[in-house]
């Protein structure tokens, strides 16, 4: 049975049993506590901690996941995965535990010409909670399964929390057992290799007040209403009705790998290093390819540094399996192949997918041939270092890998082909080290976060915020709850920074790229607040974030919000020019050249798509031409909702990485442009004035950003530059139109100039050079010592150094060392010919003993090295050091 079919039979089955089917959400939701979607029931979160009230008392979902805490075991086990997708039915409050078993019983054990998955029930086991003697009751009497196979286990296998103060509960497991062969008898508890989990339920019945750990936490109380959790890993039910041994070997995952195996030239099966390999190729592209496609783009932190790590990975791997050509494209195409027919969105996003991964791939091959120098410079250090068996420390190893992504696995491999030894045990401790400051930091960052049970209050007290500011910008309201750093408090008085929350507002709330708005708030009883942001913490309630400037304000008064205007609408102005340049972009680069992510402020807009290369100046005029040719056309804006489905057929433009409802808002500007889009807009595209780009450029690999003026502050910045270029017309005699030849010649002669003068420059250099060398016999090697007058760039000491090097014969051991200073910043050069060399008298390596006396640092390789210092008075006594460097 294909994925793609057991993922159609599980969502009909619940659909059939009155489950509403959830589409899967984007792998990134705005949580603080979480880099991805790591669980099926994470989009649901806000109804399971009370936070929103959900819109079906039951659902059914099959969520895509990225988990990559155990990134280093992906393919050496049947288990792990970087990216699955988790099948999983949902009771919000509707049914329990005695709903839930059946259900999951019947689908599995039901006969695949019924629909279900045609499992043996005696080849079924169970585990429940110790303690959780309904459960296993329901199992026994209402499923019929014998007692013998019902095995209870204790809080650390069969109980659930999210590891923080919220739902908790007991949970049953279902194990298939795939026979003797695999493993020893005695169900899970025995042998979870052979029994292996197919699916979770989780009974979320309590509410956990404290939470120390997995196994110690307490129980507040029962929670107000008992859900329903459930999960099926997808691949693991493919791997078992393919009758294949693990997840890498199901139908999807399997043409990624032979994929890899065809370019590689390694056949998968033949050796199991080279299997582990291919798996993780075979995983890591297919999460490469989901994050990207959701919005991820490879940088050096947070969700960026995961997927730059991942691939990465991919990259080292199909190169230590003989792969040296580029292989991130055809990788790509495989995954998206494979998964498209159930996520179609992969092939809309094909080509930027494969753009922005050939070029991480690219930067990381340039990556790979740095490190590879600095590499080389280390090992020569280590073995100019030692006369035993040289080692690499754990400090450059750890350089290696953190500064410059050198992969660990290559630089033990390239250290043995050099005979040098690696510092394992130094690196892990660094490592680590690393590790336990992330987890630090990632610990105090959850801690830091308000609890949403303040919002959750209010929210039950007023309910959710009603958002008048389509329509009118200022409201009267009344002021529902006051939150004062995390705490709920009745009052607040001048000077108090705070979070307002009303029952309704005109403020928007930032989201979508566009700002939050700011204002004042009016109270009855005399109280003025000043809104310098509005936020969404949690859904459905917009949280004013304010200052009190006049009177007391108090819970439950009467007020009016009103809107800073003149901001409202420089800040629509930009948002209505940021959809018709998202449009104009794809008009003319292609449907490529989808916004990858924006931010609208007031009368100003940056724009963010991919591009793998910069985007033509000719391109940038035509799309501004576009886009202020339409601007006289004076096109209506205008709002609708409608369904999802609705808005495809109309063409409505849906940006990847945003959550959007069965409803949605679709914002047209004529007939020309659709999105959908929850942010504010003029009523006219005449109402912008006119539009301005500033500049376009890089911010990652295959990310261009075009950032650009609106309305007025276009026109006072047109304004500047027009009388700017009047000024240096005037300046320079000429009319406006021939400005760019006469300063184009008048930078010529300057160039021309600057070469004479450094050529003479150069030339009285060298014409003194004689007096400054100064050449000494230390043990038999020729040194030759010049100090350059102050100023003299560092590039003509470098050339100097290497000529007198060359002078000295070859036969000879030679080093020379050169200084020159500039203000309080010293330079120097140190240069060491072959015959030095062997002699034991690298220029790496005396660098690094000289630099330290001159208060800097410095190194090289071992033919010319150099550094820099902060104290110029020490260079004779660095002289003496490089004479007893020498003489050792």
């Amino acid at each position: 049975m294909e994925s793609a079919e057991i993922r159609r039979r599980f969502l009909a089955y619940f659909e059939r049993n009155g489950h509403t089917v959830v589409p899967s959400a984007s792998l990134l939701l705005d949580d603080p506590t979480l880099l991805f979607v790591d669980a099926g029931m994470v989009p649901f979160k806000p109804y399971f901690l009370g936070e929103a009230v959900p819109p079906y008392p039951r659902a059914t979902s099959v969520q895509k996941c990225v988990r990559t805490l155990d990134i280093d075991e992906v393919g050496k086990t049947t288990r792990h995965a970087s990216f699955f997708q988790m099948c999983g039915n949902f009771s919000f409050g509707d049914y329990f535990k005695s709903g839930a078993i059946p259900f999951a019983w019947e689908l599995l054990t039901g006969s695949q010409a019924d629909g279900g998955f045609g499992f043996d029930p005696s080849r079924l086991w169970v585990t429940v909670y110790e303690k959780d003697d309904e459960a296993a009751d329901l199992w026994h009497r209402v499923v019929g399964l014998p007692q013998e196979r019902i095995q209870r286990r204790g809080l650390a296998d069969n109980y659930w929390s999210m590891g923080v103060p919220g739902p908790g509960g007991p949970c049953s497991e279902i194990y298939f057992d795939r026979g003797s062969e695999y493993g020893r008898d005695g169900g899970p508890e025995a042998d979870e290799d052979r029994y292996l989990e197919v699916w979770n339920l989780v009974f979320m019945q309590d509410e956990l007040s404290v939470v120390r750990s997995k196994e110690d936490f307490d129980i507040a109380g029962s929670l107000p209403k008992k859900n329903i959790d459930t999960g099926m890993g997808l691949e693991r039910m493919a791997a078992l009705l393919q009758g294949v041994d693990n997840i890498y070997e199901i139908d999807t995952t399997r043409i990624i790998l032979d994929r890899a195996s065809a370019l590689t030239g390694v056949r998968y099966g033949a050796d199991e290093r080279s299997d582990v390999r291919l798996r993780v190729i075979a995983d890591h592209a297919r999460t490469c390819a989901f994050l990207i496609a959701d919005g991820v783009l490879p940088s050096n932190e947070g969700r960026g540094y995961v997927l730059r790590r991942i691939m990465r990975r991919v990259v080292r791997n199909m190169r230590i399996l003989g792969c040296m050509d580029p292989s991130m494209g055809e990788l790509i195409d495989a995954s998206i192949d494979s998964m498209s027919p159930q996520y179609p969105e992969l092939r809309d996003a094909h080509t930027r997918v494969r753009s922005v991964s050939e070029a991480e791939e690219a930067a990381f091959t340039a990556t790979l041939r740095q490190g590879t120098q600095i590499f080389d410079l280390a090992v020569a250090d280590a073995k100019a270092a030692t006369a035993g068996t040289p080692t690499l420390s754990g400090a450059s190893t750890f350089q290696l890998h953190d500064t410059y992504g050198f992969p660990f696995d290559l630089t033990l491999e390239m250290a043995a082909e050099h005979g040098v030894h690696v510092d394992e045990e130094g690196f892990r401790r660094l490592m680590k080290e690393q590790r336990d400051r992330a987890k630090a930091d990632a610990k105090a960052r959850k801690a830091g976060l308000t609890s949403p049970t303040v919002y959750r209050d209010v929210m039950e007290r007023i309910g959710t915020t009603v958002f008048t500011g389509y329509d009118e910008v200022v409201t009267e309201s009344s002021i529902g709850g006051i939150v004062i750093d995390g705490t709920a408090v009745r009052s607040a008085t001048v000077g108090d920074t705070v979070e307002i929350i009303m029952a309704r507002t005109p403020f928007y709330a930032e989201s979508g790229g566009q700002l939050g708005d700011h204002g004042f708030i009016d109270v009855a009883g005399g109280a003025r607040i000043d809104v310098f942001d509005v936020q969404s913490p949690v859904p459905g309630m917009f949280v004013h974030r304010a200052t009190v400037v006049d009177g007391e304000v108090v819970v439950g008064e009467s007020a009016i919000g009103r809107v800073d205007l003149e901001r409202r609408n420089a800040i629509s102005r930009a948002h209505t020019a940021t959809h018709m340049i998202h449009k104009a972009f794809r008009e003319i680069l292609g449907e490529t050249a989808t916004q990858m992510g924006s931010e609208n402020s007031p009368g100003r807009l940056r724009f963010d798509f991919p591009s793998p290369n910069a985007v033509p100046d000719s391109v940038m005029r035509d799309v501004e031409d576009r886009v202020n040719t339409l601007l006289l056309d004076n096109l209506p804006v205008t709002a609708e909702y409608m369904s999802q489905e609705a808005a495809r057929k109309l063409g409505a433009m849906a940006l990847f990485g945003e959550k959007y409802g069965d409803t949605v808002r679709v914002v047209s500007v004529g007939d020309w442009t659709r999105e959908l889009c929850g942010g504010t807009h003029t009523r006219n595209s005449g109402n912008l004035g006119v539009v301005k780009f500033l500049s376009e450029g890089s911010i990652g690999a295959g990310v261009r950003r075009v950032e650009a003026l609106v309305g007025s502050d276009a026109y006072r910045f047109l304004a500047r530059e027009h009388l700017l270029v009047h000024q240096l017309a005037d300046m320079v005699k000429v009319r406006p139109d021939e400005l760019p030849e006469r300063i184009d010649a008048m930078l010529a002669r300057m160039r021309d100039v600057e070469r004479e003068l450094e050529r003479v420059r150069a030339a009285a250099l060298r014409a003194q050079l004689a007096e400054l060398v100064r050449t000494d016999d230390v043990d038999g090697v020729v040194v030759k010592r010049v100090i350059l007058p102050e100023g003299t760039p560092a590039q003509d000491l470098r050339g100097i150094v290497l000529d007198l090097r060359g002078q000295i014969p070859e036969a000879h051991a030679g080093v020379v060392i050169g200084f020159t200073t500039d203000a309080d910043k010293v330079s120097v050069i140190v240069a060491s010919n072959a015959a030095a060399i062997a002699a034991g008298h690298a220029a790496g390596a005396l660098l690094q003993g000289i630099a330290p006396v001159i208060g800097g640092k410095g190194g090289g390789k071992p033919d010319m090295a150099q550094g820099g210092g902060t104290d110029a008075t020490a260079i004779p006594a660095a002289m003496l050091e490089l004479d007893r460097a020498i003489s050792r």
